[in-house]
């Protein structure tokens, strides 16, 4: 999961070099927190959260196990 979500931002963002992706394990969510350069956000966000929403979706379709959630945050 780790490495899709790196993949899709790093096409996205102008400087993707400062793409980090942390995975952590909060009881049954597997909780991805994406890390861009300051100046990147907005990109990854896109107009009106559509992005970060189609980036949710891909991941989400992709989770492996039904039991297992996926969630994945934007931190800045």
């Amino acid at each position: 999961m780790k490495a899709l979500v790196e993949h899709i931002v790093k096409a996205l963002v102008d400087q993707p070099e400062h793409v980090q992706v942390e995975e952590v394990q909060e009881g049954a969510t597997l909780c991805l927190r994406l890390m861009v350069h300051p100046d990147d956000v907005g990109k990854v966000i896109g107009k009106q959260g559509r992005t970060a929403k189609a980036i949710r979706s891909v991941v989400y379709a992709a989770a492996v196990s039904p039991y297992k959630r996926v969630r994945v945050d934007i931190v800045d």
